[in-house]
Order: C-alpha cells, then structure tokens, then sequence
C-alpha cells in the first residue's frame, strides 16, 4: 500500500469492481460525452474491464481518496494467455449478451461500431506484436478532478513492482492522448510504435494519435 497525503494505493478488492466500471466508461472516449459514442454501459464496462477485474485481479490496483475509489490500474502479466481466455470465453460471452441486451441495434451503437469495422478495414487498427519481448500489459484511468496529483505514477509504481515480482520480463500498452504520451514518457517508457486511427473523427472532427509504449524490467 502507498499513501500519497490523501490519495491511498492500494490492492483491488471484489468491492472495488462498480467503482472500476464506472470509471473505465466515463474516461472511455477521451473528452467526449460516451453516450454521444455507445450508450451501454454494461456491455462497455465488461469490454473494457471484464478479463482484468474477473480473471486476473491480483494485478489489479486502484487510488483511494476517503472511502472513494479515483482511479486504477488494471493489467494482466501474461498477454498470451488473457489472450487465450479472451478468445475462447469472454468475446462470445459478451457478444451474446450484447445481441440480448439489444445493444448492436442502437442507432448511436451501431454508428460507433460502422466506425471502428471501417477503421479496421483500413488497417488502423493493427500493430507489430510485442507480447514476445514485453508479455504484460497494463491501463489506467483516473477521475478528471484527481489527475495532476501524482496519482497516475503511484498506480504505475505499484503496478511495475507487482510485474517484477512476478518475473514478467517487460509491459506494453496503448495511449491515445498527447498528455498521457508525455506522463509515460517521463516515467521512463518509450515509444515503440505510433499510428492514426479515425473511428472518433466523426465525433472529434480529428484523427486520434495512438502511441504504443513498453519498458523492460
């Protein structure tokens, strides 16, 4: 656990799970309101959190401020084998409960996923595999009104401690803002590849820069 004057980070906890959620849905598009973009939050949360929250807490890690969870880290140390149970459980078991939940025929979904099946038809979507060299993987998030407080290099001190305790042999991972660009590369990533991607042009009227990061232990 480390305490940052106010701020506490500390192990995920099953409790800490809604709070998780709520937070990877609200900062999932950058500046924009989500509901603008793809207005189902449960389908969005389990995209963007089920595996790590589910299959792997334990290289989970959250900020704390009183009894309010602010901010996490969520990643797994093996790539290839969240790959495995990603692929094998979790894409058909949140695809069915998409098509129940009625989410792939709502109008402002179906916009959002036309956008990202054309980015992926232009190839946007694709990058070198560096799972073999930098098998972890890690993403965090944190509550606008808690960002610039040191909280982004607490979770990432606990989450690269927990990783070398575990022997992985180096982390990647995807950001697609200019300011995280500049937070990771102060902490001591580098750059391993960067690319363009227009599936939020739409909605941004600009192409999103993605920047793919890795440090080895």
């Amino acid at each position: 656990m480390v305490t940052l004057e106010k701020i506490v980070i500390r192990k995920f906890l099953p409790q800490d799970r809604a709070a998780v959620r709520r937070i990877s849905c609200e900062t999932a598009f950058l500046e924009l309101d989500r509901k603008r973009v793809f207005n189902d939050d449960e389908i969005l949360a389990d995209a963007l959190t089920l595996y790590y929250t589910d299959y792997e807490p334990e290289s989970c890690f959250v900020a704390e401020a009183g009894s309010r969870v602010v901010g996490y880290i969520i990643g797994s140390k093996d790539i290839p084998a969240m790959n495995r149970i990603g692929n094998r459980i979790l894409f058909s078991r949140l695809f069915l409960k998409a098509l129940r939940r009625g989410t792939f025929f709502n109008k402002v979904n179906a916009r959002f996923l036309f956008y990202c099946l054309r980015s992926m038809l232009r190839g946007e979507l694709s990058a070198p595999d560096f799972s073999k060299e930098f098998p972890a993987t890690l993403h965090i998030n944190i509550e606008e009104g808690f960002r610039k407080q040191k909280v982004g290099q607490g979770l990432i001190e606990a989450c690269l401690f927990n990783l070398n305790n575990n022997q992985a042999r180096g982390v990647h991972f995807g950001v697609f803002s200019g300011p995280g660009k500049n937070f990771f590369l102060k902490m001591g990533f580098a750059v391993l590849f960067q690319s363009e991607r227009t599936y939020l042009k739409p909605y941004l009227g600009k192409e999103v820069a993605v920047y793919v990061f890795g440090r080895k232990f």
